[in-house]
This record gives structure tokens, C-alpha cells and sequence, in this order.
């Protein structure tokens, strides 16, 4: 293991630690009560050992059969003052045939976890990411060896810091603060047929700072007033690419009635994106380094491809008629052009839960990714291949069902995203059922003269849609179902052009005496990319073994 593997298992080990001890601190405080309403936690780790057949269908018509082994574990705590979830998993892949490349480990995974420094003012707050993508914007794909090719990479990211939320008097009083890690292991930049270099993200550190005070309607003036501001700065290691987002606005709500309210806000933002330029050779092309991204010339001043500043302003509606419902919708002006964003939550009962996020932002990939880590909830179940165990970046749980982000479209260039997620989820007697779907733009930015230029104004869209199904089969068994599809149309016709990735899979698991149950799982995915002459199609089939400790 390299020092780069041990420092990554280290933060998410660290992280899991964070998780299992915040309840235990809070059960040191108060104890579990007779009631049972005291600090929970459930730790499940468990080791798999299943063997695997896989039939190519095209292009060609290989069948291998290798052996997995897997060891995992899922975390759930609360506690009174902190709480979390975690669940993380290792597969090890073992062919018999060297020459079948069949031999892979994977590592994938979800975090969350907080706890209260100061009870109900201050909380320091964690997440972790591990998982899959590809470069060519396929998304998330299956761990199967026959769809391994150089455009799969893993991704990790992670981000730590505290947030307040405490009341002064009658103003409210809110911030956070973090700071936050991505980091994708493609070994290539991505070559497009004319021979140019599209460059990937390698890493990039995040830093996110928010103060907001406000007071309520009614509480002491009819209306409520608030001001606050904001900075964001991420730092690319792809050509030292920086962006940079400083706010200050004021905002106020004004009551129409009981249960709506006109919203609005102005104030002043400054936004710049930077880099520099690649080393060039003799013939002045930019020079590729052994980890395939640009080498950055230090030497060079950094050069503008984005400066906007002035005036902001945004309108919209609040509307709560109830505590099970709620929707913020505003339009507004800001990065010099149209904005819009908000949100949606319907709660209709305990079973059942709708939640659509409209977003805009600028950012790079980095951003992106710690950003929707954040808001995934604390309490999660992952939401993982019925047939492999991969996690694809969706949850679910008692907030509703969640996607962390879209791991499409990974160029280096920072962008300005918008998009769309909605998610549903229902639990129908012994049966629970989530969908989760969006559709996310990026317009990319990059300085001229620069060897990021060509990707200047290019537009890369993904649609994205994925479900799942479980349902317990008397008091020993499960069924569990997933299926996905994945579209990618990028608006460069000299790289990957479009991609469509899509599949299902269904697994039954049995218990058959104390902690050790049986599997068996049917899968089937289907891979298009403009990137590779050929189109990707197998089905799978796995039976195995589970013990759970």
C-alpha cells in the first residue's frame, strides 16, 4: 500500500471512528433511557465470499468465472447531542487466468457523521465519498472485468467543519465553515481521434465559509430582515486553477399570509477563475506529465477567464402550509445573467417522502462533489448494486432518497452548473421504494491562450435516473432490486461525443443458520461510449456467502 491508499484509508477510518464514538460520548452524558429513546447505535460488519459468471453478449461472446471476497461494514448511530451512518466495503476480484485481467480491488463507500460541541449552537460536521466513475462521462458503472477499460476511475472525497446555529436575543444567527478534499485516479487525460489532449481533474481542496443573522416576521418587525455573506474558494491542482466567490447581501420576508411569504435580496459579489498556462514544447504544444494531466508552468502569471462583480438581487415565494410541506422558488440576477433555484419537500406520511432541489452555482468538479456530500442526511442506508455490492452514490432513509452529486463530465475546468434532482421514496408494508433522477448542465470556463481554451463555453449534459426496491420475505429472507441509466451528451464533437450507460440487477438472500446466509443475484448492463469502438453488453450471475458478525 503507498502513502496516498494509507493516507485515504486513514481519513475514512478516522471518519468512521467519528461516527461510532459521537453516540457513545452522548450516551456518557445521559445514559439510554427506559424508554428506549436514549443513544442508538447498530455496527454491522460482515465478510462475503461469492462466485461470479459473467457472459459477454457484445461484441464479443466471452464467458469468465472468477471468485470475489468482500468485507464491509454499515454504522447507524444517534445519539442526543451527535449521530451518523457509514457504510463502507472492500471487494477483492481473483480470476484463475492472468491474461483475463480479471484480478481488481474496489473500494467504495459513504460517510456522514456530527457531533454537538456546544448543544444546539455549535456542531463540527464530517462526510466521506469513495466510488466509481468514467472519464467519458458513462457516470457510475458496474465492477464487472468484461466493461473494464481505461476510462473507469475512482473518486474520493471529503470534507470537515463546523457549523452554528444559536439564537441572540430575537435575531437567529447561522454559519459554517468547511474545508473539503477531491481527488479522482484516472491515469490518462482523455484523448479525443484528432490526437488533442482533454485534460481530467486530478484533485483540488475546497474552502466554504458562510454568516448569515436574521430576524423572524413578527419578531420584533412585521417583516423579517437578515443580512450575511459568504466565500468560496477552490484550488485545482490541473494547471493551478483557482475560483473564487465573495458575497455580501441582505435579504427580507415579507408575510402575505399565514402560510406564504414574498422573499427577496440584494447585495454585492465578486467572482474570478484563474489559472495558468501548460509548459510547451518546441513545437509549443503543452506538455503531458507521467500522470496524464497538463504540466503547470509556474513561471507564468495566472491569467483571467472569468471576472464578474456588481450588483446581485433574487425574488421569490416561501410557501409552509404545513409542517409536511414546503417550497422556496426564486429568480434572480447574479454571475451576470438570469438565475434560478430552490427547493420542494412533501411529507405526506411517515412512509412516504418527495424531495426536488433546483441548483446554479460555479465551481469545479471538486466543489461540486463536497457540496452534495453535504447535504446527503445523517441518517442514510447506501443504496448499493443488487449483485456486486458497488455503491453508485445514491442513499436512502428517513429523509428521503438522495444522489451525491452527478460523477459525469470530470474535465479539469472549473464551470457554471445547473440542474435539477428529484427524489421519491415509499415504504409500502414490508416493501421500500426509491427513484432518484436529475438532469445536470455544465458550461465550462477557461482562460484564453491557455491549454484548457478549447474547453472554453463547452456545455456538457447528463440525465440521469436510478431505483431501487427491497422487500423482506418472512423473517428470513429479502429481495432486493436496482436498475439505472445513465445519458451523456457533450457539446465538444471531438471527444467523447455522448455515452449511455444502463442496467438492472436483483439479488435473494436466505438466512440459513445464525449469522450466515446465502446469496444469488441476476444482472445485466449495457455500456455506449463514442470513446471505445465498441459497445459494451453482459449479463452476470453470482452465488455466495455472507456472514455478518
Amino acid at each position: 500500500m503507498n502513502v496516498i491508499k494509507l493516507l485515504r484509508a486513514a481519513f475514512l477510518v478516522g471518519l468512521a471512528a467519528i461516527v461510532v464514538a459521537a453516540p457513545a460520548n452522548a450516551q456518557d452524558e445521559g445514559g439510554v433511557s427506559a424508554d428506549g429513546n436514549g443513544p442508538r447505535v447498530a455496527v454491522q460488519p460482515y465478510i462475503e465470499v461469492s462466485q461470479i459468471i459473467s457472459a459477454e453478449i457484445t461484441p464479443g461472446d466471452d464467458v469468465l468465472t472468477y471468485t470475489q471476497v468482500a468485507a464491509g461494514v454499515d454504522i447507524a448511530a444517534a445519539g442526543r447531542n451527535s449521530g451518523g451512518s457509514l457504510s463502507l466495503r472492500y471487494e477483492r476480484n481473483i480470476g484463475y487466468d492472468d491474461s483475463d485481467n480479471i484480478d481488481s480491488d474496489t473500494f467504495s463507500g459513504i460517510a456522514r457523521g456530527y457531533l454537538s460541541v456546544v448543544p444546539r449552537a455549535l456542531t463540527l460536521e464530517a462526510g466521506a465519498l469513495a466510488s466509481r466513475t468514467r472519464i467519458d462521462g458513462g457516470g457510475g458503472v458496474t465492477s464487472n472485468p468484461l466493461a473494464r477499460d481505461d476510462a473507469e476511475s475512482q473518486i474520493y472525497s471529503g470534507y470537515v467543519g463546523p457549523n452554528i446555529a444559536t439564537r441572540v436575543g430575537a435575531v437567529d444567527v447561522t454559519g459554517l465553515a468547511r474545508v473539503g478534499y477531491s481527488r479522482i485516479e484516472a491515469n490518462n487525460a482523455t484523448v479525443n481521434p484528432a490526437g488533442d489532449v482533454v485534460d481530467v481533474f486530478d484533485d483540488s481542496v475546497t474552502y466554504n465559509a458562510e454568516l448569515r443573522a436574521a430576524t423572524r416576521p413578527g419578531e420584533p418587525l412585521p417583516v423579517g430582515i437578515g443580512v450575511g455573506g459568504g466565500y468560496f474558494q477552490e484550488d485545482i491542482s490541473n494547471l493551478d486553477q483557482r475560483v473564487r466567490d465573495t458575497y455580501v447581501r441582505g435579504d427580507i420576508t415579507i408575510p402575505v399570509t399565514s402560510t406564504l411569504s414574498v422573499i427577496g435580496g440584494a447585495g454585492y459579489e465578486d467572482v474570478e477563475i484563474s489559472s495558468r498556462d501548460a509548459v510547451r514544447d518546441a513545437t509549443g504544444a503543452p506538455v503531458v506529465g507521467t500522470n496524464g494531466r497538463f504540466v503547470t508552468d509556474t513561471s507564468v502569471p495566472r491569467q483571467l477567464a472569468f471576472d464578474i462583480d456588481g450588483f446581485i438581487w433574487d425574488v421569490g415565494v416561501l410557501w409552509r402550509p404545513s409542517s409536511r410541506t414546503s417550497l422556496a422558488a426564486t429568480v434572480g440576477r447574479r454571475y451576470d445573467s438570469t438565475t434560478y433555484y430552490g427547493s420542494f419537500t412533501y411529507v405526506p406520511n411517515r412512509r412516504s417522502q418527495l424531495n426536488i432541489s433546483v441548483y446554479d452555482a460555479i465551481s469545479g468538479f471538486g466543489g461540486t462533489l463536497t457540496n452534495s456530500l453535504s447535504s446527503v442526511p445523517t441518517d442514510f442506508e447506501a443504496v448499493r448494486n443488487s449483485l456486486t455490492g458497488d455503491f453508485g452514490g445514491c442513499v436512502g432513509g428517513e429523509s428521503g432518497a438522495n444522489c451525491v452529486g452527478v460523477l459525469g463530465s470530470v474535465r479539469s475546468a472549473a464551470f457554471r452548473g445547473r440542474g435539477v434532482q428529484a427524489s421519491y421514496q415509499r415504504q409500502i408494508g414490508r416493501m421500500t421504494a426509491a427513484i432518484v433522477g436529475g438532469y445536470d448542465r455544465r458550461r465550462f470556463i477557461a482562460a484564453p491562450g491557455t491549454a484548457l481554451a478549447a474547453a472554453d463555453g463547452i456545455v456538457d449534459e447528463t440525465y440521469y435516473l436510478q431505483g431501487s426496491l427491497s422487500r423482506a420475505i418472512g423473517d428470513n429472507a429479502n429481495l432486493s432490486t436496482n436498475a439505472y441509466v445513465n445519458w451523456f451528451e457533450s457539446g465538444d464533437d471531438l471527444t467523447s461525443g455522448s455515452v449511455t450507460a444502463y442496467g438492472a440487477s436483483a439479488a435473494y438472500n436466505q438466512s440459513i443458520a445464525g449469522n450466515l446466509s446465502a446469496r444469488a443475484a441476476l444482472a445485466v448492463d449495457y455500456l455506449d461510449s463514442e470513446l471505445s469502438a465498441d459497445d459494451f453488453a453482459f449479463a452476470t450471475a453470482l452465488f455466495g456467502l455472507r456472514y455478518d458478525f
